[in-house]
């Protein structure tokens, strides 16, 4: 928990300040903030449209086990391969095995959190199999070594200038490249891969529970192309992605792009039922799903928490949260970062090595107030909270503060002890955590009901 948490605060404390990085957040957010009230113009009433969401994601997580079967059962009578995972590595081997049998070297792969998650390049890489991110800003990222920093926009941190001078260093390019240049640079990498490669990966939005389905949306393509040139087509998907219908797709399909993107709709909307059949002469000749647990029943069976699994990866909360903000998405160094991040990884990871992520909020409500699905971040990181001090995870500095404030908060007479210098003296120099990185507290001279008493006997 230390080290994690420690590395948290380091990381933070030299990014917050940083003014560059700011610019460059308030800059692409900007954008974010100026489309998505132009999208939200397609819905007759939004509110509605987000409630009715909420009850279909509802019902899907409620029912999961009902619909995973249902879902298993229908794609699989087209030719499908519906493979089940409980762990990161249990996910691993499954690919490897499959890799291992197309005798694969080379690998594509579209935009996907979840094989983020389960580290995928970096068990391809081990394995010998190169693994190639064509999604353009994963695929900066992959250029630059780094994970992604944003759960829409990968490379949402750097400037055009910064992905010239990368793709100049490890591509060759004109370091004075356009941005249109620089994409059809990474067009034609990207092209002779798709035709290269005997494996293509993604993942899916939505999973479709009556059509046995995947659901993929899009801005460039390259899932559409990752998933047809290959002769085999693995999808990694959580579990939670579940939606009953096909109907449902007219409701969820507006929502992402409007929250994600501030579009009416993405590019590229794409329904997966199979593998290529008789009758068709495209897609790929083999197709497997992978359902990937990882810790999701975790949050499944807790009432208060499982709703976080109603997410369907938009990035509204990132966008809207002041601590992401100013610390940045590499700062949390986890797959899932900002608030939704901080809501589900102590449940997909220990709760003793990532509760700290509970507390690095202001807990202003803004990531509720934003989400398309009215997911409750803000109560959900209390009860991460209150969970983890139930657990025991909580220092004993700090359980004894909070026992020593609980005990003075609930007696008047010690509340009107010290006046205010006394009480700045315990909380400034006694416990030390609040002025680490921020200005000293100072308590009025008086409390209200001292004030109060004051003011009643002058009249």
């Amino acid at each position: 928990m230390r080290s994690t948490a420690a590395s948290f605060i380091a990381k933070s404390t030299i990014k917050a300040p940083d003014l560059e990085h700011r610019r460059k957040i308030n800059f692409n957010i900007g954008k974010y903030n100026a489309t998505v009230p132009l999208g939200k113009q397609q819905f007759t009433d939004v509110m509605a449209a987000r409630e009715q969401a909420k009850n279909i994601k509802w019902e899907a997580v409620e029912h999961l086990d009902k619909y995973l079967l249902q879902f298993e059962e229908q794609i699989t009578k087209r030719g499908a391969k519906v493979l089940w995972a409980e762990t990161t590595e249990e996910a691993q081997e499954h690919i490897g095995r499959i890799c291992a049998a197309k005798n694969c070297k080379t690998l594509v792969k579209s935009k996907s959190m979840v094989t983020e998650e389960i580290h995928l390049n970096d068990y391809l890489e081990a394995a010998g199999i190169e693994s190639v991110e064509t999604d353009l800003g994963e695929y900066i990222q992959q250029l630059d070594g780094e994970p992604p920093y944003h759960i829409v926009t990968p490379a949402m941190h750097k400037s055009k200038e910064d992905v010239a001078r990368l793709f100049a260093h490890k591509l060759g390019t004109d370091p004075a490249a356009t941005p249109e240049q620089l994409t059809l640079v990474a067009r034609q990498k990207l092209r002779e891969k798709y035709v290269q490669a005997e494996v293509g990966v993604t993942g899916a939005n939505f999973m479709i529970a009556d059509i046995g389905a995947i659901a993929v949306t899009e801005n460039e393509g390259n899932a559409r192309l990752s998933c047809a040139w290959p002769k085999t087509h693995i999808v990694i998907v959580g579990i939670e992605k579940m939606i009953p219908s096909l109907q449902d797709l007219a409701l969820f399909w507006p929502l992402l792009s409007t929250f994600g993107t501030g579009q009416k709709v993405t590019v590229y909307n794409t329904i997966i039922s199979g593998p290529r059949q008789e009758n068709e002469t495209d897609g790929p000749e083999e197709m497997y799903v992978i359902l990937l647990d990882n810790g999701r029943t975790n949050l499944l069976a807790k009432p208060q928490a499982r709703e976080a699994l109603y997410c369907i990866r938009c990035g509204a909360c990132l966008n809207a949260c002041p601590v992401y903000k100013n610390i940045g998405g590499h700062s949390y160094e986890t797959t899932y970062s900002g608030p939704i991040g901080k809501v589900i990884t102590p449940h997909l990871k220990p709760m003793n090595d990532y509760q700290h992520l509970s507390y690095a909020s202001s807990l202003c409500g803004n990531c509720t107030e934003v989400c398309p699905v009215r997911i409750n971040l803000h109560e959900i990181l209390l009860d991460n909270r209150h969970e983890a001090v139930v657990e025991g995870n909580s220092s004993i500095t700090e359980r004894v503060a909070w026992k020593a404030w609980k005990a003075a908060s609930m007696n008047r007479m010690m509340m009107n002890m010290g006046n205010g210098q006394l009480k700045n003296w315990v909380v400034n120099k006694v416990f030390k955590g609040w002025t680490t990185h921020r200005a000293e507290l100072d308590f009025s001279q008086q409390t209200f009901n001292q004030l109060w008493r004051n003011r009643k006997q002058s009249q």
